[in-house]
């Protein structure tokens, strides 16, 4: 299925965010996630499923002052 990650065209045989993000390879309890600009959060991923054209952010913290 086609899915928009964080700007870019994936192509992905994902059902859900938990999936993206393995396939991904996207780890770490500290991530934000979103699916069509609706937050999602880390316990809701592995039900969060997606639909063609998702967009999808994945967002991580970034260090600095």
């Amino acid at each position: 299925m086609k899915l928009i990650v964080n700007g870019e065209d994936h192509h992905l045989d994902a059902l859900t965010l938990s999936d993206v993000m393995t396939t991904l390879e996207y780890e770490g309890g500290w991530l934000a996630t979103a699916v069509n600009g609706e937050l999602v959060h880390r316990e809701e991923r592995t039900e969060c499923r997606l639909a063609e054209g998702d967009r999808i952010e994945i967002l991580t913290a970034l260090q600095g002052g």
